[in-house]
C-alpha cells in the first residue's frame, strides 16, 4: 500500500527527539502504561536517546509540516567476530508506532523501509522485529519472514 502523499520516513534529527519521545509516551498512554507525567518522561527519554545514539537509531515519519507522525527505532547489537568479519552487527526494529489517524495508510511501511535501508547501509547481517498480531502482515510485506530458528526466552528470564 502506498503511503499518504506528503509523508516521508528517515533517520530522526536531534531537534525532532522531543516530538519522537512524546509519541512514545502517547503510545504508552494508549496502552494504559503511562504512569509518569508526560513532561517528566519526555526529558528523561530525550536524555536516554542521546546517551544511546550509537546503538539506538531513531527514525521518524514526518508530514509536509515536519510534524512527526510516526516512529521506529533500529537497535544495533555487536555480534561475535568470525573469520569472515571482525565487525558484525545484528539489528532489532523496535517501537514502531504511527498516530492512530494515519494507521493503515502506508506510514508504518515507510518507517520499516527506512529502518531496513539504514540497516543495509551499516552492514547489519539481519534485523528482527517483535510484531503484534495486527502488524505482522505489514512487516511481511516489507521483507520480514518467520523463522523456525528464532527462539524466544521471555518468560524464562523472570524470577518465579
Amino acid at each position: 500500500m502506498a503511503a499518504r502523499s506528503g509523508i516521508s520516513a528517515r533517520l530522526a534529527h536531534d531537534d525532532e527527539l522531543e516530538q519522537l519521545v512524546r509519541l512514545r509516551w502517547r503510545w504508552e498512554r494508549e496502552g494504559g502504561f503511562a504512569s509518569s507525567g508526560e513532561d517528566e518522561f519526555v526529558s528523561s527519554a530525550i536524555a536516554w536517546a542521546q546517551a544511546n545514539r550509537a546503538t539506538h537509531l531513531p527514525h521518524v515519519a514526518v508530514d509536509t509540516g515536519m510534524t512527526v507522525v510516526g516512529m521506529a527505532w533500529l537497535a544495533l547489537t555487536p555480534r561475535v567476530a568470525s573469520v569472515r568479519s571482525l565487525d558484525r552487527w545484528s539489528g532489532d526494529l523496535q517501537s514502531c508506532y504511527v498516530v492512530p489517524e494515519l494507521r493503515n495508510a502506508g506510514v508504518g511501511g515507510l518507517l520499516v523501509d527506512a529502518v531496513l535501508a539504514t540497516a543495509r547501509a551499516r552492514g547489519v547481517e539481519h534485523v528482527t522485529v517483535h510484531a503484534s498480531p495486527e502488524s505482522a502482515r505489514m512487516y511481511e510485506r516489507h521483507g520480514f519472514r518467520t523463522s523456525q530458528r528464532l527462539l524466544w526466552a521471555d518468560g524464562a528470564l523472570s524470577e518465579n
